[in-house]
């Protein structure tokens, strides 16, 4: 095993080109003992979070507060903004200050931390053994692991759904729009001066473009870059889905640039007939929220009737993808190197049994469970998460309003969970493409009226750029 010096040096040399300024952390419990700075067990551990909310940092406290009732444990939470987060691991780890538990951690930071050899990936290991990894969704393992070994725990996920009515689809004797055929069927036959058959964003560096385009085309095995890290966002297949949203963008939406507001507000106007969105939509689709209320006609006297009309695919196939493919996230919780790792394990555990409601209960919209059961055969955690409430000014379980189908739907997203460049181990070029945002301006191109070929080539060259800055 590496020691823990030259752990240290090497996380300070890599970590060296992110900007260091002095930031303090503030631990919502106050213990001034420390972990023991080994593999051994400690009486007192610290944990960060990244939520820095401060309802969702008291929620969280209550859970810790619980814990250290039943194992004698202290913890010192930390909460960390998710802006500050890289700046604030760069100065802790080149410090050799790292926490004992970092939770609510993306996929893309958890190939960060691994990169640097900052994970005791035999912890997170025995943690995962402890649970039973049958009792996690097979992507979300697939997902938070390089190759066989294990980098984080996986706890919560959200989802990109296509979101469609039920009602207008019935109506017209259509299929639910699960594939590229269904989708373009659909917006045809549905596409009126009233209704759009379809909205979707296409404003130029917005990383809502790129998270709806890059759902379209991983169903179509468009991928960022290939197992070699060879750059393939030119490939035919990406060009193939790229001419899919464009079509869908000229043909059969609204004129004009579409964003993360528009295109919610034509959708909850009753003025279109899908829409791609998070699940972060689904309380508000139901009017929960008082400053995202629904507007359409038959809103006014139900609320909530767009909800209950809607139906959601979580997983989008086009003709050249070998299976339906879902854009999402994973937050999870991993023990660092050097964690005081038997008390560092025993949370982790915690928060995915005892602790694993009550946490998700925090902001069940944003956090659906990728274990769904204490068991291979359980759903024990899957059905709790269906009844809490969820919303803003009012509150509710999601399936107070959504079909089974849909809660299946939702639950079952991560089992079809893709993503772009991270399980090649290029998550770092995700990051590297996050100002610029090629893949967005690419579709903003094909929507004002240049050939998906041009534009995907253009985007291809910009991403091999960052790619070779790395």
């Amino acid at each position: 095993m590496t020691t823990h010096r030259t752990r240290r040096a090497r996380a300070a040399a890599l970590l060296a080109t992110a900007t260091i300024a002095g930031a303090s952390l503030a631990a919502c419990s106050s213990d001034d003992d420390g972990g023991d700075g080994g593999d051994g067990d400690s009486k007192s551990i610290t944990v960060w979070i990244e939520e820095d909310l401060p309802d969702r940092v008291a929620a969280t406290q209550t859970i810790v507060d619980a814990f250290t009732k039943e194992t004698g444990i202290k913890v010192d939470l930390v909460a960390v903004a998710e802006d500050q987060f890289n700046q604030i691991l760069t100065s802790n780890a080149a410090a050799g200050d790292l926490p004992d538990v970092m939770g609510g951690i993306p996929l893309g930071q958890i190939r960060t931390l691994s990169g640097n050899e900052l994970i005791d990936t035999d912890a997170v290991a025995g943690v995962l053994d402890e649970l039973g990894s049958d009792t996690f969704s097979e992507s979300a393992l697939e997902l938070t692991a390089d190759g066989d070994t294990p980098l984080a725990v996986p706890s919560e996920s959200w989802v990109q759904l296509l979101l469609y009515r039920k009602d207008l689809f019935d109506d017209a004797g259509l299929a639910a729009p699960e594939t590229y055929d269904d989708v373009l069927a659909a917006a045809e036959a549905l596409d009126s001066s009233d209704v759009a058959g379809f909205v979707g964003a296409n404003v130029a560096g917005d990383a809502f473009t790129e998270q709806t385009f890059e759902e379209i085309g991983l169903g179509n095995g468009c991928e960022l870059v290939d197992d070699d890290g060879e750059v393939t966002f030119d490939s035919d297949e990406c060009v193939e889905a790229m001419e899919f949203y464009g079509q869908l963008q000229t043909d059969y939406s609204v004129s004009g640039a579409q964003d993360v507001d528009t295109t919610r507000a034509s959708y909850f106007a009753g003025q279109a007939a899908m829409l791609i969105w998070s699940s972060f939509i689904l309380d508000e689709l139901a009017g929960l929220r008082n400053d995202a209320l629904p507007t359409c006609a038959e809103c006014a006297d139900d609320p909530s009737y767009l909800a209950k009309n809607s139906g959601v695919v979580t997983a989008l196939q086009g003709p050249s993808g070998d299976e339906p493919a879902t854009f999402g996230e994973i937050t999870s919780w991993t023990i660092p190197a050097e964690a005081a790792s038997d008390s560092a394990q025993k949370f982790v555990e915690y928060m995915m049994t005892d602790g694993y409601e009550p946490w998700i209960a925090i902001a069940p919209e944003g956090k659906i469970p990728v274990r769904a059961g204490d068991s291979a055969d359980s759903t024990t955690y899957a059905d709790a998460w269906a009844a809490m409430d969820v919303g803003v000014d009012t509150k509710a379980p999601l399936s107070d309003f959504y079909g089974q189908d849909v809660i299946d739907a939702l639950t079952g997203g991560t089992d079809t969970l893709k993503r772009w460049a991270i399980p090649q181990g290029q998550g770092d070029l995700l990051g590297a493409i996050q100002g610029e945002q090629p893949v967005a301006n690419a579709v903003n191109e094909v929507a004002n009226g240049t050939s998906a070929e041009d534009a995907v080539k253009q985007a291809a060259d910009a991403i091999s750029a960052a790619a070779d800055s790395l």
